[in-house]
This record gives C-alpha cells, sequence and structure tokens, in this order.
C-alpha cells in the first residue's frame, strides 16, 4: 500500500516532463502536487491524466486569492476535476467562498499561511505587520480553519503549534519546505527533514527537487518514505 504522506511537487517545465517522473517513480509515490509554474506547460492536462489513467491523487497548488465569488466560480470549477487538494490564501472571505466552491465534491481546500520562502525581512518589505512569523502563521491558520477550510499549509516550523490549535483537531496540516539531511535548502528558509515534520504534526509533507533533480528519483522518494517511519 502507497504512503501517501509523501506528495511529490511536479515542479518541472512541463507536462510531458512530468508524466515521465511520474512513470519513474511508478508505485512507490501515490500523491503529486501540480503548482502554479506548469500551470501554461499543460499542468492541468497532466493533473487530470494522473489521475484518471494512473489513479494517482493530486494536489493542485494554485494559492488562489481574488474577490469571493470569482474564488468561488474558480473552485467550483477546478472541483470537477475530481481534484484531491486545492489550495486558496488563508484570509477568511477567500476560505469560506472556496468552500462553497467545492461544496458537495471531494476536494479539499486547503489555506496558504505564510509561504514557507518569506522569513521576516521579507514580511516586512511586504508591509505585512509586526511579530514572529511563527506567531503570525499560527493566527492566519487558526482563521481560517475557523473560516472552514479543510487544513492549512505551513512550514513544518509551525506545524506543532498549529496542531495544538483546537480548530485544527480533525484537519489537515501539509508542509512545504521538507528537505532530508544533507539537502541543499534551495529557495526555502523554513525547512524541516520529513521525519521531523511528521513527528511535528504534519498529515503531508510536500518534496520537489530532492527527488527530480536526484540521479535516481525512485531511490530518492523511498529513502523520503523510510524517513517517515
Amino acid at each position: 500500500m502507497q504512503d501517501d504522506r509523501l506528495i511529490v511537487a511536479l515542479d518541472v517545465p512541463d507536462a510531458l516532463s512530468g508524466l515521465k517522473l511520474a512513470e519513474t517513480l511508478g508505485d512507490a509515490v501515490g500523491f503529486y502536487k501540480v503548482g502554479l509554474g506548469m500551470l501554461t506547460g499543460g499542468g492541468l492536462a497532466l493533473a487530470n491524466e494522473l489521475k484518471t489513467e494512473h489513479g494517482k491523487r493530486i494536489f493542485l497548488d494554485m494559492k488562489l486569492f481574488d474577490i469571493g465569488q470569482t474564488v468561488e466560480n474558480a473552485v467550483r470549477g477546478l472541483a470537477q476535476f475530481e481534484i484531491d487538494f486545492l489550495t486558496v490564501h488563508g484570509d477568511p472571505h477567500v476560505v469560506r467562498a472556496a468552500m462553497e466552491g467545492a461544496a458537495g465534491t471531494k476536494t479539499k481546500i486547503l489555506a496558504v499561511t505564510i509561504l514557507t520562502s518569506l522569513d521576516r525581512g521579507d514580511l516586512d518589505d511586504c508591509m505585512i505587520r509586526e511579530g514572529a512569523v511563527a506567531d503570525l502563521v499560527e493566527e492566519r491558520a487558526g482563521r481560517a480553519l475557523e473560516a472552514g477550510a479543510d487544513g492549512v499549509i505551513a512550514s513544518p516550523q509551525e506545524a506543532a503549534r498549529i496542531r495544538g490549535l483546537g480548530a485544527a483537531a480533525g484537519r489537515l496540516i501539509v508542509t512545504p519546505g521538507v528537505r532530508p539531511a544533507g539537502s541543499a535548502s534551495g529557495d526555502q528558509k523554513r525547512i524541516a527533514t520529513p521525519g521531523q515534520a511528521v513527528s511535528d504534526g504534519a498529515d503531508h509533507i510536500v518534496v520537489g527537487r530532492p527527488i527530480w533533480q536526484s540521479p535516481d528519483p525512485r531511490k530518492a522518494a523511498e529513502a523520503i518514505l523510510r524517513d517517515l517511519g
């Protein structure tokens, strides 16, 4: 049985590259993330093919943000493809609209708190109010969950704090910014190892470059799965 706690990010140039990677990983991986970077490279078609023809679970990482009606309409359109997870920004009005759009479907709405590539200096540049990043992530997560989100996206460093929230009971925590021991951090700033992320409360971890940049992607994925315990 596949361990779907690992979600492999298909952050590759196009759908053909993504399909080739999925074929290389074979039955070792059952859950894939298709993000905004591949949208113009056939990402939606790839997501649909992996779902319908290969039986894979799909996390569509669109980070939707707009006025409520637009978000609701967009989510309703995407949910018809039976996407498993779909991201929106964690602002309460966005979350509520997304939940309306996903109503009656199996699509889970995950709210983005603060991107794992950002630190306090980046938030200052964006004129985000003062406060430690972990405190702001916890607050945003709580508000998104209270607005009805099925789960949240947060770095591994905040997973334990979010899991301790009353509103987090029975909800999902999905953590990007996961790096196996010895891997380069890349553009991620708030990272942890796969095992640590799960120990701290993550239901799923998202890993991209350490797998698809590896000389042996399947071997890299299997090593991460072993680390999950």
